[in-house]
């Protein structure tokens, strides 16, 4: 008898423990969340969408073959640099026409936003044979330029040979490359920055079309500006990428990122500081309470899959913290210098690949710090059906897993290499994978498997939503349900403690 209330007394000194943990770890998941929600706003959306309206879209005034989406050659790239690209960047006329008196010679787009310094182009090259041509066409094909590579990369003076945008400039070692549809980018390049007059900019582009600044070795333009908004403290960053690939064409793609690299402005600024001061104490206190659980458990710790979380989340905090301070550092250490020639352009698409970065580990961090809940909640019991279920049927699935992937994997296969040279959807492998998925989901479009190949297409498509669809992801809830419903007729037979845990609560 005596043995009852001791095991009722544990229980209820771990339940007052787990509640405890609860409640401070709500107080951090909060702090976590005032943390988070405060970098963002719905201004970022919409200042990358006028900007994104203003560059990227042509206005219905205009030839629909100048907008940046439509670039198919060398002569569209010139079309759009010397049409809507200079259009949008320099706003010297009010809408009535009236010219507008701009302080120290800086536009502002969209009456707005402040132009930083001058906008950058840049083109990478590769240089002349650098690719094999078969011994039978040498009588008519001299030059070979290939795909874009870095030891392929063109770093010789060219054309005129007297300004910078002729000779070659060499990366700097902080600058990210650029990872485009056709290639990994240096940071390098041949590159010029607009001068601040649009005619001066429109003389300057002219000049350089005339005398071929673009050759059939160029793999990539690159046009780079910056902005800010003193209204909302944001800057955008715009990247607007062209590649010219080794088969011809262009192909188009662009970056627009609205950041808050001035993190401490207003009041609410200052109130967010206090909650990353407050997040840092956390994190301190959760360091010592897991190195002091792995000193006392020692091998033990390892084998909770929510130590591993623990773990997990800590590391993903260190690193956000470790951000944090380097993107605050680097911010105040650049941004004068950056600011200092208002006729060069200011780079600051490194602090905004460094603010993006630390965004999404932020993201992350906030991800995992939810899942954690589940750690909490685990004495009730629905929560401990649902994960029982998961743990016992951990096995049937993984055998399941290999058995559907192995079918999942021979029809994609089978799509890239039937319909890979024909519908964009099964252009790489990659694109395989997620084309299937999404058919699982019942979003496909039929007409192009059929139109690529007439035969195949209809078997292919048909015998993958048979197996994939009707048989395997039915076998998949058949484990699940099986399972769960062992686990609930088990559950009945033991008795709740969710009593106790009101009885806890009433106390």
């Amino acid at each position: 008898g005596a043995v009852k209330p001791r095991v009722s007394c544990s229980r209820e000194l771990e339940l007052k423990t787990t509640l405890r943990e609860l409640l401070v770890y709500i107080v951090f998941l909060t702090d976590l969340c005032l943390l988070t929600f405060g970098m963002v706003s719905t201004d970022m959306y919409y200042l990358n969408k006028a900007m994104s309206h203003l560059f990227l879209e042509p206005s219905s005034s205009e030839d629909d073959r100048s907008g940046f989406g439509s670039i198919g050659s060398r002569a569209d790239f010139w079309r759009f640099a010397e049409g809507p690209l200079l259009d949008g960047l320099y706003w010297d006329k009010w809408y009535n026409n009236m010219t507008l008196t701009l302080q120290n010679n800086n536009s502002r787009i969209y009456y707005e936003n402040l132009l930083l310094g001058g906008a950058q182009i840049r083109q990478l090259k590769v240089r002349n044979n650098t690719c094999s041509i078969y011994p039978y066409f040498h009588t008519f094909l001299e030059d070979c330029y290939s795909e874009y590579r870095y030891r392929a990369e063109d770093r010789s003076d060219f054309g005129l040979r007297n300004e910078s945008e002729w000779k070659y400039t060499s990366a700097s070692s902080l600058s990210p490359w650029y990872w485009g549809s056709m290639g990994l980018y240096s940071s390098g390049g041949y590159m010029f920055t607009l001068p601040k007059s649009k005619q001066e900019s429109v003389e300057k582009l002219v000049f350089l079309r005339q005398n071929s600044w673009l050759t059939r070795g160029t793999r990539a333009v690159f046009i780079d500006f910056s902005t800010y908004n003193a209204n909302i403290n944001l800057f955008c960053i715009i990247k607007l990428v062209v590649e010219f690939p080794a088969t011809g064409g262009a192909l188009t793609s662009s970056h627009i990122y609205s950041v808050k690299l001035l993190r401490y402005v207003t009041y609410y600024d200052y109130f967010l500081a206090s909650c990353e001061i407050a997040f840092c104490l956390f994190i301190i206190t959760f360091i010592i309470q897991e190195a002091i659980k792995i000193v006392k458990l020692k091998k033990e710790y390892f084998r909770s899959a929510w130590n591993w979380l623990d773990l997990l989340l800590l590391v993903v905090s260190i690193l956000a913290i470790a951000f944090n301070v380097y993107r605050t550092v680097e911010v105040s250490l650049l941004m004068e210098e950056l600011l200092s020639d208002a006729h060069v352009y200011p780079d600051f698409y490194f602090l905004a690949f460094w603010q993006v970065l630390y965004n999404n580990m932020i993201a992350v961090n906030i991800f995992f710090a939810w899942i954690k809940i589940f750690k909490y909640v685990s004495f009730n019991k629905t929560m401990t059906q649902l994960s029982s279920t998961l743990s016992r049927c951990a096995k049937d699935i993984t055998g399941f897993a290999i058995m559907f992937f192995i079918i999942f994997f021979a029809y994609a296969q089978l799509g890239y290499l039937v319909f890979g040279s024909q519908v964009e959807e099964f252009s790489t492998f990659q694109n395989c994978i997620f084309t299937q998925f999404r058919i699982v989901l019942g979003d496909f479009n039929f007409e192009t498997i059929e139109a690529a190949n007439r035969i195949l297409g209809p078997i292919y498509f048909i015998t993958f939503v048979f197996f994939v669809f009707f048989i395997l992801l039915n076998m998949f809830l058949a484990i699940i349900n099986d399972t769960y419903s062992e686990v609930k007729a088990d559950f009945e037979v033991i008795p709740s403690q969710e009593l106790q845990i009101r009885d806890l609560f009433r106390q």
